[in-house]
């Protein structure tokens, strides 16, 4: 991780993500983080979330054709993405690198991986109507 220098809003938005477990989107962080620093710039949210990752010190989860998340629970874990809502969870299980060696043959060494399960959450799951999950 590289050396950050902890400005207050880089503070603040680092601690505001911290507490919550919504993955949100720059501007939902922006909305959060302008309650403690009324003053604070949706500019200055992104460009210390894009320092922020640079530093190691959040995750940032794209996929395309969708808005970045910004996760700032950093430890090894992955994600559970709602195909209704789009709501994201963490997923946690024991990280068993030994497989990536057998991936290697496509000439490229491998350093790291990201997992992103899709589903549907628990919420979207019991508003659909019976006749709609037996359809997919």
């Amino acid at each position: 991780m590289l050396q950050t220098r902890m400005t207050k809003q880089r503070a603040a938005i680092l601690e505001i993500l911290r507490s919550v477990q919504s993955h949100p989107t720059a501007d939902e962080l922006y909305e959060m983080v302008r309650k403690k620093l009324p003053r604070i710039s949706l500019g200055t949210v992104y460009r210390n979330l894009e320092f922020l990752n640079n530093a190691g010190e959040l995750v940032r989860l794209e996929r395309a054709g969708m808005q970045k998340r910004f996760d700032g629970n950093i430890t090894p874990h992955h994600h559970v993405r709602c195909k209704r809502c789009g709501r994201i969870g963490d997923v946690f299980f024991p990280s068993d690198r030994s497989f990536i060696c057998d991936a290697q043959t496509q000439d490229f060494i491998i350093h790291d991986m990201d997992v992103e399960f899709t589903g549907l959450c628990r919420l979207c799951e019991a508003q659909m109507p019976d006749c709609l999950e037996l359809a997919e």
